[in-house]
């Protein structure tokens, strides 16, 4: 049963679609109470047989499907089209993420849907949007790093461009098609408005977190390339190495942490240049700030490094690894993962809900 205590509690929401995106949208809803119906094929959602497998289930569709209601119905067949219309019709969101056309082939579309629910929000989430020239190519996360130009800056200058190591696309347009949900949900619900269709495409998402690349360009025809672990243009953040081979970020870009970090490191002389007082002076100078701080890192080991920037209240961390997330305290008392107990009883950690509201 529901919690009536949570944001979401009596929220009907149903998920017709599969893999990342879609259902990344209403685990979030989930987890925050949303009555959540998904509907699958015959076959079950891909995502069952992704990765790392559980007597024959994903763990990641543990996670990606918890706090769901799962049924499973055949869109080919006129009686479970039915079925499924019948679902939404009793909705408060429909959240889809095929191609733009299907729904309306299997008779669930706007028009259809809307007209049974003038309320409905429908959301939909695809490659490319639901209009423009490319709106029925296929598109998966993958294109939409690359053409919303996350890949193109992601890597190092020497070598080509590389992905992150999560589907970040996917997810990003999940993040987006959430809160697009809720302004919908919020016209309807306060402002006595009818529903409507949030449209989140894929290399949009991506796009939208592309910080300054549009206006650097326009102004000047400047165009952002790969800068490895370095942030472009803001002196010093970087990831560095220790004597016992551990990998530290650092973040000292601030005017007063840079100066911090300067004196923790035995360089008065850096942390007293006046041409170093503000990030451009720094900037100018970044290779030789880098070279410095890859050296004092490397002569110590990591407890070495963080026990000083720590005095030095310098923000840093070792680059974490989901093992080092396992044995944090603070990941713990964050309440970071919370427990899930398997069909056969096992008991596995999974991980725990964001963001933490107070209420």
């Amino acid at each position: 049963m529901a919690d009536p205590k949570q944001p979401l509690a009596g929220v009907k929401v149903v998920e017709l679609g599969s893999l990342i995106a879609g259902p990344f949208c209403t685990r979030l809803m989930a987890d925050f109470g949303a009555e959540v119906t998904k509907i699958e094929p015959p076959e079950g959602d891909p995502l069952r047989r992704w990765r790392r497998l559980h007597q024959g289930t994903s763990l990641w569709w543990y996670v990606q499907s918890r706090g769901k209601r799962c049924i499973t119905l055949n869109l080919k067949l006129d009686a479970d089209r039915q079925r499924a219309r019948d679902l939404c019709a009793g909705a408060d969101i429909v959240v889809e993420n095929f191609r733009p056309g299907v729904m309306e082939k299997l008779g669930l579309g706007w028009d259809t849907l809307s007209a049974l629910n003038p309320r409905l929000v429908m959301v939909r989430i695809s490659g490319f949007g639901q209009s423009g020239p490319y709106r029925d190519l296929p598109g998966f996360g993958a294109v939409g790093e690359s053409m919303g130009g996350l890949r193109y800056v992601t890597g190092f200058a020497d070598r080509p461009p590389v992905r992150t190591g999560v589907s970040i696309g996917d997810s990003i347009a999940a993040l987006y098609a959430v809160m697009g949900a809720l302004m919908a949900l919020r016209q309807v619900e306060v402002n006595g408005g009818r529903g409507q269709i949030v449209d989140v495409a894929l290399y949009e998402a991506v796009f939208a977190m592309m910080e300054s690349l549009v206006p650097e360009f326009d102004h000047d025809g400047f165009i952002r390339e790969r800068s490895g672990n370095i942030m472009p243009g803001i002196t010093p953040s970087n990831t560095h190495t220790t004597a016992d081979g551990r990998h530290i970020t650092i973040g000292a870009n601030g005017d007063a942490i840079f100066v911090r970090l300067m004196r923790a490191i035995g360089r008065h002389d850096l942390a007293e240049a006046p041409d170093l007082a503000d990030n451009a002076g720094r900037d100018a100078r970044r290779d030789e700030i880098y070279a410095v701080i890859d050296q004092w890192v490397g002569r110590h080991s990591h407890d070495e490094v963080m026990a000083a920037l720590k005095q030095a209240e310098v923000p840093a961390s070792k680059v974490y690894s989901v093992a080092d997330m396992l044995a944090d305290p603070h990941f713990q008392a964050r309440e970071m993962f919370i427990p899930l107990t398997l069909p056969d009883g096992k008991v596995i950690r999974m991980p725990g809900i964001v963001p933490k509201l107070a209420g």
